[in-house]
C-alpha cells in the first residue's frame, strides 16, 4: 500500500510525463480523417479509419459513412474521447486549468469521506463523500433509485445494498437524498452545465438567468465557474461537506503536501473552493475512452460485434439518435421534453423515499429546465445525457422510470409520452415514432449496452486514501462489507 506523499509524487511525475507526450490538440479535418490507430498514426484515404481499406467489412464502411455524414466537416474526431492523461485535449474551465497535481488531489478528495463534517447526526461523521452516490462500479452513478449520502448504511456488491438508517426518519435529521435520479460524472467534461436542469454553471446558456442564482447552493454561479466546478462547490454545501476547515484534512501530511502542489500560489490552500476545483479537475479526466466504440474509432475494427455495428449504423443513421446525442460523450447541451415520469413514477418504488421533500416532487422540479430559468418555453425539458456505461446502473430517465436500456429505446421508438403532466404542445418535435423493427431496437440496444461500455472504470479509483477511509462509503456496515475492517 502507498503510505506517504512520496508515492504521490512519483505518481504525479509519471502523470506529468504522460501528459507531456499526449498533450497535443485533437486533429481535425483531413489530419484526423487520415486515421489515428491504437498503435499510432496510419496512412489512408481522407475519411478512412486506420486499416479500413484493408480489412473493413461492408458494415464498417457503412458505419464510417454514417459517422462522417453526422460529423460534417469536422470529421470523425467529433466522436473521439481523448486519453485521460492528455489534459490539454480535455475541455476545461479557464478559471480551473488542469494540472497533474490538481487531478491527483481531486481523485483522492472525490473518494474521501473525511470531508463529511457538516453531518446532521453523529452517525454521519466521516461516513460519506462524493463517491457515495457516484462510484465506479455503477458507472459513477448510484445503482439505486436515489443516491444516499449522509444517513446511508451499507453497500452490497455494487451499491444495491445501500439503505437509509432508521435514525434518519424526519427533519431535522433527514437523510441526504435527492428527488431526481443521480446523474453520472462520466464524460461530464463535455457538458458546460450540470444537473438535469442545467442549473450549475455561470456561463454559456445560463447567462441571462442571473436572477435565479440565489441561495447558498447557486452562489458558485456568480464566480463565473463552468458547470462541473460550480456543481462541486455548491454540492459540497448541499451534501454537508462544505466546512473543510473543520475536517481532518489539514492534519494529514499527504494532503498538506498535495494541496501545496496543486495550488502553489495559495498561502492557505486547504479551503472549500480549492477542494471543489480539485474535485472538478479530476472529474474532467473520468472518460470512457476504452469503450469498444472508442477503440473502433482508433482503428480496432474488431472491437465492436457485428450486432453492435448494426446498432451504431442505425444510431447515427435511420434512428436519428445522433441529432441530440453527439460529440465525444454522445451528449449535448440541449434540453428536451420527452414526457418521462418524474421520480415518483420510478420503477423501484420500494426503495423510493420522498420524506425529506414532504412526500412529493415539487412543481419546480417537475418543470425541469423551466423550473430553474422560469421560462415557460423551458418547462418539462431536461438535459440530454451522455450514453456511456448505461448498463452499470439500471435506472434510466430523469425519474428512473425505466429499468433497462431496451425499455428506453422502445419508448423513444413508440414516441408516446408516459407522463400525463407534460402537455402535448411541450413535447420535443424530435419525440416522434421512429418506425424501428424489433430487430433494429435490439441492435441499437446492443450498441448502447456493449459498444459504449468501458469495462474498466475502476482504473480511476485510488488504491487507498490518506485518511484510511473506506472506498466508496465509510459507514460501519459498509466497512465490514467491503473488507476495510479486519
Amino acid at each position: 500500500m502507498r503510505s506517504s506523499w512520496k508515492t504521490a509524487s512519483i505518481f504525479l511525475a509519471a502523470l506529468t510525463a504522460v501528459m507531456t507526450a499526449c498533450d497535443r490538440p485533437i486533429p481535425t479535418g483531413p489530419a484526423l480523417e487520415s486515421g489515428l490507430g491504437e498503435g499510432g498514426a496510419s496512412r489512408g484515404r481522407p475519411g478512412d479509419l486506420p486499416g479500413l481499406h484493408r480489412s473493413a467489412t461492408a458494415l464498417d464502411q457503412e458505419l464510417r459513412q454514417r459517422l462522417l455524414e453526422a460529423a460534417g466537416e469536422d470529421g470523425l474526431g467529433v466522436f473521439q474521447l481523448p486519453p485521460s492523461t492528455a489534459l490539454g485535449r480535455i475541455p476545461q474551465d479557464p478559471r480551473n486549468p488542469l494540472t497533474p497535481a490538481k487531478v491527483e488531489l481531486g481523485r483522492l478528495l472525490f473518494h474521501e469521506s473525511v470531508l463529511a463534517v457538516d453531518h446532521f447526526r453523529p452517525e454521519g461523521r466521516e461516513s460519506y463523500g462524493c463517491a457515495s452516490c457516484h462510484f465506479a462500479q455503477a458507472g459513477f452513478q448510484a445503482n439505486r433509485v436515489q443516491g444516499v449520502g449522509e444517513g446511508g448504511d451499507g453497500f452490497g456488491l455494487r451499491g444495491e445494498g445501500r439503505n437509509v438508517l432508521p435514525q434518519y426518519d424526519s427533519e431535522p435529521h433527514a437523510p441526504d437524498l435527492q428527488p431526481i435520479r443521480t446523474p453520472t460524472i462520466l464524460n461530464a467534461a463535455f457538458q458546460e452545465l450540470m444537473l438535469w436542469n442545467g442549473q450549475f454553471g455561470g456561463v454559456g446558456p445560463n447567462l441571462g438567468t442571473e436572477d435565479r442564482w440565489v441561495g447558498a447552493v447557486l452562489e458558485s454561479n456568480h464566480l463565473g465557474l463552468h458547470g462541473l466546478e460550480a456543481q462541486a462547490y455548491g454540492g459540497m454545501k448541499v451534501h454537508r461537506m462544505a466546512s473543510v476547515e473543520l475536517s481532518r484534512i489539514a492534519e494529514i501530511d499527504e494532503y498538506r503536501h498535495l494541496y501545496r502542489r496543486a495550488f502553489p500560489g495559495d498561502r492557505e490552500p486547504i479551503r472549500r473552493l480549492n477542494t471543489a476545483l480539485a474535485i472538478a479537475a479530476w472529474e474532467r479526466t473520468v472518460l470512457a475512452n476504452e469503450a469498444p466504440f472508442q477503440r473502433w474509432l482508433r482503428g480496432a475494427l474488431d472491437a465492436l460485434t457485428e450486432n453492435e455495428k448494426e446498432g451504431a449504423v442505425l444510431f447515427f443513421g435511420k434512428a436519428g439518435c445522433v441529432s441530440c446525442h453527439t460529440g465525444p460523450a454522445l451528449s449535448s447541451m440541449t434540453f428536451h421534453a420527452l414526457g418521462m415520469h418524474d421520480i415518483d413514477g420510478a420503477h423501484d418504488q420500494a426503495n423510493l423515499d420522498l420524506r425529506p421533500f414532504g412526500g412529493q416532487v415539487s412543481e419546480e422540479l417537475r418543470r425541469g429546465r423551466g423550473g430553474f430559468t422560469g421560462r415557460a418555453e423551458d418547462d418539462f425539458t431536461f438535459k440530454t445525457p451522455q450514453l456511456y456505461n448505461l448498463l452499470d446502473s439500471p435506472f434510466y430517465g430523469h425519474g428512473a422510470s425505466f429499468a433497462s436500456v431496451r425499455q428506453v429505446v422502445e419508448y423513444k421508438n413508440h414516441g408516446v409520452p408516459e407522463n400525463p403532466r407534460v402537455p402535448s404542445e411541450r413535447l420535443a418535435r424530435e419525440f416522434q415514432p421512429l418506425g424501428l423493427t424489433a430487430a433494429e431496437v435490439d441492435a441499437i440496444t446492443a450498441f448502447l449496452e456493449g459498444g459504449l461500455r468501458d469495462p474498466d472504470l475502476l482504473r480511476y479509483v485510488p488504491d487507498r486514501l490518506p485518511s484510511g477511509a473506506c472506498i466508496p462509503v465509510n459507514d460501519e456496515t459498509a466497512r465490514q462489507e467491503l473488507g476495510c475492517d479486519p
